[in-house]
């Protein structure tokens, strides 16, 4: 009778700790010098700039950047795991009590886009052209 109650208790307890186990949640901030640029990752789009998303996986990203007026930036960012987001430390971070928030930020400067000076771009052209 005594095993059978603290294997009882032992459940309750268990139980209840992944019952009120916390929450962890992942955030990515991107923001570009100058603001209002839009921004895709991984060919998704996500927002204009600033922008903050909720993210379940870390690893790399392909980041693409429009803004009009800017050269468009096509970069990729590698959004490394903390240690405790690892085997076996995993589990038990996600079973804390408490809520918890990863935030990561990345920054991005946009470059003006360059005049195309119409006449050395044919010029250009036509000595490809005669190298044909």
């Amino acid at each position: 009778m005594k095993w059978n109650l603290k294997l009882l208790l032992l459940w309750i307890v268990l139980s209840a700790v992944f019952i009120s186990g916390g929450c962890l949640e992942r955030q990515l901030t991107i923001k570009t010098q100058p603001s209002d640029a839009l921004i895709e990752l991984n060919d998704e789009l996500i927002g204009i700039t600033p922008v903050t998303i909720s993210f379940n996986w870390y690893g790399d990203y392909n980041v693409r950047i429009t803004k009009e007026g800017f050269q468009t930036l096509n970069t990729h960012r590698l959004l490394k795991a903390p240690w405790y987001d690892s085997f076996p430390f995993d589990f038990f971070a996600q079973i804390l009590p408490e809520k918890r928030v990863d935030r990561y930020e990345w920054n991005f400067v946009l470059e003006p886009k360059k005049e195309v000076n119409q006449e050395k771009l044919l010029e250009d052209a036509l000595k490809l052209k005669g190298q044909l």
